[in-house]
This record gives C-alpha cells, structure tokens and sequence, in this order.
C-alpha cells in the first residue's frame, strides 16, 4: 500500500436507517446502504469491505448508534440487530480502527469552540457536549420526557406520531430543556430529521450533513487525543 493510502482514512456514520462511506481526501462522494432492525456487525462490516473495495486507505473511524467504551460497543443498539456488545472492529476490519459514539463523531466534526450541545435528530436522538475542546458522549435521549424520553418525541417514531408540527414542538422544547439544564452557549442540531425543522429554536444553528464524516477523520489527527476509559476526545 502507498504512503498516500496509508494516510487515508474511511469513515462509517451508522444509522438506525442508513450507513454511510466516505473516504479522506475531498474527491470521493459518500456511499451507503441500508441498515435496519436485521443488521448484525459481521454482515456489517462485511458490505462495507465491499462497497469500499475499490478505494485505498490505511484507517477506519466508525460512529456507531450506542455507547462505546475503549473502542468497544457496550450496549446494544436500539435500531439494529444483536452481537454488538464486544465486537473486535479492527479485527474484523483487518486495519487500525477507532469506534466512538455516533453523536460523538457528529459532534467532533460540528464543533467551532466554547461550550456545544450536540443533538441528533434522527432513528433515535443521538446526544453530546463538548466544552473547551473535549468531547463527552451522552445519552440524554432515554432521559424521561413528558409521558415517555426525549427520543420517543423527537426520533423518528415521534415524528411518525405527531406529525410535523407537534413534532417540531418537542424538538423545541427538548432544546429548551437540555440548554436549560447544560447551559451551552450554542446548540448544533445534525441528523437527517433537521430538514424538517421550520424556524430553529433560540441559540441552536443547523449542523453540515458531512460533519460526522469530518469527525471521522479528526479522530485520526495528532492533535485528537482519545481517553479510552471515559471515551473522551480532545480536539485541542
């Protein structure tokens, strides 16, 4: 493999719906397919071996739906099938590999400094903050809210089931709550639901679609030290 190859790096978003490919290097569109209730992690990685197939790199980031400690998933995802828990990701992927929280990624890759609330608007309700540079995965998203979590309302189900006006009711007030509570001085709304939104809620901004692709990638960079134990990225 060439100096240039080893240097690239492929970045996996996985999504209660959708997973999602891009390569390093800003010539190379993103590639995907479909995930869902039925995917386990060997088939997974087995079709992004080969729908990457063709593109030459020496690293993998994967931002994965669920918690993650030391690079390994710890809990079982929501919207995927079973065998996560513990899964060897650069084994299987036969490279050196770094798995964070999705929403973490996200995070990293929307992060412009200060103190920033992360939410992800999507399957579920993906969840960081990040102050001063360090990111720290949450999952806000199962905390109790009105009759049932803040997921319920704003995750995909919740939109099925409100419609889109109340729907973008509960966002707002989700962000009310969770700014409240966190005090950050800004909120970056990501995932795919965002193009639902109308008018943002007070002290929120829309994230890029590729920031989780961009924090991929700065989880390879020097300058990202990663706390295995507390999974704590720092983007310094």
């Amino acid at each position: 493999m060439s100096n240039d190859a080893e240097q690239k790096i492929l970045a996996v978003d996985v999504g209660g719906s959708h997973v999602k490919l891009l390569l390093s290097g800003g010539d190379h569109e993103v590639r995907r397919f479909d995930s869902g209730p039925d995917l386990g992690p060997k088939e997974m990685v087995r079709r992004i071996l080969a729908l990457a197939g063709d593109w030459p790199y020496g690293a993998v980031s994967v931002g994965f739906p669920a918690p993650v400690r030391g690079g390994r998933v710890v809990a079982e995802p929501m919207n995927l099938g079973p065998g996560w828990i513990g899964f060897d990701f650069p084994k299987a992927f036969g490279k050196p590999t770094k798995v964070i929280n999705d929403a973490a990624m996200q995070a990293l890759g929307s992060y412009e400094g200060g103190k920033m609330l992360f939410l992800g608007l999507g399957t579920g309700l993906g969840t960081a903050f990040v102050v001063d540079g360090v990111v720290q995965p949450m999952e806000l998203g199962h905390l109790p809210f009105r009759k049932a979590t803040f997921e319920d309302y704003v995750g995909e189900r919740g939109l099925e089931r409100l419609g889109k006006k109340k729907w973008r009711e509960a966002v707002a007030e989700t962000v009310g709550r969770l700014t409240a509570a966190l005090e950050p001085d800004y909120v970056v709304l990501g995932g795919g639901n965002t193009k639902k939104l109308g008018d943002l809620p007070a002290n929120a901004r829309l994230g890029a679609n590729g920031n989780a692709f961009v924090g991929g990638f700065r989880l390879w960079d020097p300058a990202a030290k990663v706390s295995p134990a507390a999974e704590t990225i720092d983007a310094r």
